[in-house]
């Protein structure tokens, strides 16, 4: 009885602990599973997937032209590939939701340009800094500044801090400018009127603000404020608001090697080139930035993926198919080059064999209109062949897209062999998948119920992952 008064008495004192070094104020936490709570790096590896958080914007994670790109993004995979895994994406819009999510366990990390500051320490333990900035005054240059020369500009512009005294200076929800402004008012000695912007609002949604004479002021990090004035260049961000500050990611305090292992990873990237060229490529490339921001195929603006997005809507119709699934596999196999061909004579936007397109009558494989009619009807054809088997749609569209990059003699083997050894031969994902692998090995592939021998399943199944993550971050970006 005493030995289960202390077992109580402890765990009491465990729970307290962990209440109190956890609680947060910023955001509702729910209950969660202390599986889920104190995933590690352990963790990530059994489950094959890094669950990153991020926010969908012109430099950390976008669409242009079909692609996913970004600063984050880039090194995300790079970092994934470093542990052996997958990279899972979510995209949050206010940076309050990002922090709770991560305390949830809804994700391992929060990959986005994060200003390290005290406040944010007691939440998280942030990774060793990416880079550094510092908080700039965004605001709005003179009307007819073109004309102006330097002086006069200046002479219509706030160029001290303690011009702002009495000013309305909006900014975005949970940012590191609200504390800054707090503290700026405190020392310039007069109130500076902060305005808390909507949660949905980004800190470009309120430069554009400004640009548009909207509102007056804002506030963001310099390195976000040069490129965006490649885009508005009517704004003036002279002059600082703070020191130099760190620029960081940020796991949960209890993922103790993943932070270990981060930062390591940070340590050793930083002494390559290939680190530095990705930062330039989206935070000082400011041409590439206006032609991204000036594009119809860019998410955060345009809305389009690709110019043929109407053919592929009109042809995924006929198929019954969500046309971003068609876009996400015509990009897959050919990044919408009309032109584009494999080394082993797939050619056109949908990368169909001659024998293919003279089945369907195609005539000229680099003409998109008869490449995409083509492709989707042989994806049709085999849309009906699998319906035979697999009931559930959207179950049968990975058997469909398997099917398409390796033929679907291959996939019988793989449901045979799966049949055989207790899988679901109707399930893709760790079912038919593993068994589609496994007919690289000779114990396999020599089985009485393959029919079509060997095959390299890899690919596939790579193949197969890839449409339906580049399909989940169109769903994201593109209506």
């Amino acid at each position: 009885m005493r030995v289960k008064l202390i077992s109580i008495l402890f765990l009491i004192f465990l729970l307290g602990c962990i209440k109190e070094k956890h609680e947060v104020k910023t955001a509702s936490v729910e209950t969660v599973s202390m599986e889920n709570y104190y995933s590690d790096l352990r963790q990530i590896k059994q489950r094959d997937t890094l669950i990153a958080l991020t926010g969908f914007n012109a430099y950390s994670y976008f669409i242009y032209r079909g692609q996913p790109m970004g600063y984050e993004y880039e090194l995300l995979n790079l970092y994934a590939k470093h542990l052996g895994v997958h990279l899972k994406i979510k995209v949050l819009r206010n940076i309050n939701d990002m922090f709770a999510s991560l305390i949830k366990g809804n994700g391992d990390i929060i990959a986005y340009n994060l200003t390290v500051t005290s406040k944010r320490k007691k939440l998280v333990a942030f990774t060793e800094p990416l880079t550094t900035t510092r908080q700039v005054l965004i605001q709005r240059r003179p009307f007819g500044w073109e004309r102006m020369t330097l002086d006069q500009i200046k002479q219509n512009l706030i160029s001290s801090p303690i011009d702002l005294i009495g000013k309305e200076i909006w900014v975005r929800s949970g940012s590191a400018y609200i504390v800054r402004l707090k503290h700026l008012s405190e020392e310039i000695g007069g109130k500076i009127f902060i305005k808390i912007a909507p949660p949905e609002m980004t800190t470009e949604d309120l430069i554009k603000e400004v640009s548009e004479g909207k509102i007056d002021y804002t506030v963001a990090d310099e390195n976000i404020a040069q490129l965006q004035q490649a885009y508005y260049r009517n704004i003036d961000f002279s002059v600082p608001l703070s020191l130099p500050q760190q620029i960081a990611w940020a796991v949960r305090k209890t993922s103790v090697d993943l932070l270990r292992d981060l930062n390591n990873w940070l340590s050793r990237e930083k002494r390559k080139i290939e680190y530095y060229v990705i930062y330039d490529r989206y935070y000082k490339n400011r041409l590439a930035f206006r032609r991204r921001l000036r594009s119809d195929f860019f998410s955060h603006t345009g809305g389009k993926i690709s110019k043929y997005d109407d053919l592929i809507k009109k042809y995924a119709k006929e198929l019954g198919w969500d046309w971003r699934i068609l876009a996400a596999l015509i990009y897959r196999e050919s990044q919408f080059n009309p032109k584009a061909k494999s080394w082993a004579g797939a050619r056109g936007l949908m990368q169909l064999m001659p024998v293919v397109a003279k089945k369907y009558g195609v005539k000229n494989l680099n003409d998109p209109v008869q490449n995409i009619k083509a492709g989707m009807k042989y994806l049709k054809w085999l849309d009906k062949y699998w319906s035979k088997y697999i009931k559930d749609k959207n179950e049968r569209i990975k058997f469909v897209l398997a099917s398409y990059n390796i033929g679907y003699g291959h996939i019988q083997d793989a449901r045979r062999l799966a049949e055989k050894y207790g899988a679901d031969p109707n399930k893709w994902e760790n079912n038919v998948e593993v068994f589609l692998l496994k007919k690289s090995n000779p114990k396999f592939y020599n089985d009485k119920t393959v029919h079509n021998g060997f095959a390299s399943g890899k690919e596939t199944v790579n193949y197969v992952q890839d449409i339906l993550n580049f399909y989940q971050t169109y769903k994201k970006f593109i209506s």
